[in-house]
């Protein structure tokens, strides 16, 4: 089942989400700080003005999202590539 959410001008601040899809969901001016998102699949979901502090992401499907128009997930390989830590798969 996914759950496409909107989440407005608030806190979530500490928050846990864990086991579900939150597909196509948006997030516009959250405070996220420590929030911790398990087994979570955030694809095509969309940031706006949100404070990312302390987000912690286990085992989520990230593909699609996207934050202040870039692709997240392109970004991280990106980094990793310039670290020099990505494995050649």
């Amino acid at each position: 089942m996914e759950d496409q959410v909107r989440f407005q001008n608030r806190s979530i601040d500490g928050g846990t989400f864990r086991n579900c899809s939150m597909v196509g969901s948006q997030f516009d001016d959250v405070d996220l700080s420590t929030v911790t998102f398990t087994d979570v699949n955030l694809r095509g979901a969309k940031l706006s003005n949100v404070n990312l502090a302390g987000v912690v992401i286990h085992d989520a499907d990230i593909t699609g999202l996207r934050i202040f128009g870039h692709d997240i997930q392109a970004l991280i390989r990106a980094e990793l590539a310039r670290r020099g830590t990505v494995s050649d798969r």
